[in-house]
């Protein structure tokens, strides 16, 4: 773990980091709105750029802000859940892909290049599968605990930006699971396809989101307990990594369903705790749009993509280095001797 940030050793550590969350910076912010009006271009004409904006400068606590470091970060591990039947793919397929995250054959890699952002992937349990939550806890208090440490020392602290997402097959099962836990309605409002699990198939992972939470409901004291027990390592390493830039003051980009599922975790325990975070876009899994009016989180983009590993969150980058651009680069009407409006 970085000198800069403490260590983990429980949950009852990150319960004392969600209790004291640094705030945004106000004079960053308000020296943001401030160039906002003077820029070459009709007031509120790049709508959500200008928002965008504001929000990099206060959570960087800096003006201009800048988007000219940035990364994509990747969790990846296994899931017990997995032997039920809950996906399309073998649980053998999520060793196989960090290995092609690792040779540069995966879409995030190639959507990286494209966005001269940095990719960073970590293995945070693939090898080790978290328990079956269908009949018992998937971590211990400790195994929790150390994934959401991983996820905080993969943070750098010299990153503009990052972005969140996550590799493992079966964590849309998890995913489901924690967001029936923490908002409740059915269980099937929360499960969708995930890698394409169709008909009896996805019927029986409804039922074992709904058995699974149904299993250990009482023991659902807060949204870290509900990762606990019933998410996964890679979910509580994303959650990890969004708390340590929030430490950090790194403004965050959210993936998809999986990785908004992790981030609600954080919501859940402390109001306001996703404030340096937005949703980089909404995927094609059903309970996405459901969770993000949750979050309260509009997503940049809807492109229908459900890829996972970052790619959503990598798109969006670019419009998040877009706004920085546009903020810090363009002239003022007196710069440039542009007439105002009168």
């Amino acid at each position: 773990m970085p000198q800069d940030l403490p260590a983990i050793n429980s949950l009852d550590d990150v319960r004392g980091l969600l209790d004291d969350l640094p705030p945004p910076d106000e004079t960053a912010a308000n020296q943001a709105k401030l160039r906002e009006p003077e820029l070459t271009k009709p007031p509120g004409s790049l709508a959500r750029l200008e928002d965008i904006s504001v929000w990099l400068s206060s959570w960087q606590g800096k003006h201009p802000p800048t988007a000219d470091k940035t990364a994509i970060l990747v969790f990846a591990a296994s899931h017990g859940v997995a032997q039920q039947g809950v996906s399309a793919f073998p649980a053998e397929v999520t060793a196989q892909m960090v290995a092609n995250f690792e040779a540069g054959g995966a879409a995030i890699n190639q959507l990286c290049r494209v966005q001269g952002a940095d990719l960073s992937v970590t293995d945070v349990g693939v090898d080790t599968p978290t328990g079956d939550f269908s009949q018992v806890p998937a971590m211990s208090d400790e195994e929790c605990a150390m994934a959401v440490a991983q996820g905080m020392a993969a943070v750098n602290k010299d990153w503009d930006v990052i972005g969140v997402g996550e590799m493992g097959i079966g964590n849309t099962t998890a995913t489901a699971a924690i967001s029936h836990a923490l908002f409740e309605g059915e269980a099937g409002d929360w499960v969708g396809p995930g890698t394409g699990v169709v008909k009896n198939a996805l019927g029986k992972k409804v039922q074992v989101v709904a058995d699974s939470v149904a299993l250990h409901r009482s023991a659902m004291i807060d949204g870290l307990e509900v990762l606990r027990l019933v998410g996964g390592r890679e979910l509580a390493a994303m959650a990890g990594a969004i708390l340590a830039a929030r430490l950090k003051r790194i403004p965050v980009v959210l993936d998809g369903y999986v990785c908004g599922a992790a981030a609600a975790v954080l919501e859940s325990c402390r109001p306001g705790a996703l404030d340096h975070c937005i949703a980089g876009h909404m995927s094609a899994e059903p309970a996405h749009r459901r969770l993000l009016e949750k979050l309260n989180k509009p997503p940049l983009i809807t492109l229908g993509m459900r890829l996972g590993e970052g790619s959503g969150a990598a798109i969006a980058l670019g419009i998040v280095k877009a706004a920085a651009a546009c903020h810090s680069g363009m002239a003022t009407f007196a710069e440039a001797g542009v007439s105002d409006k009168s």
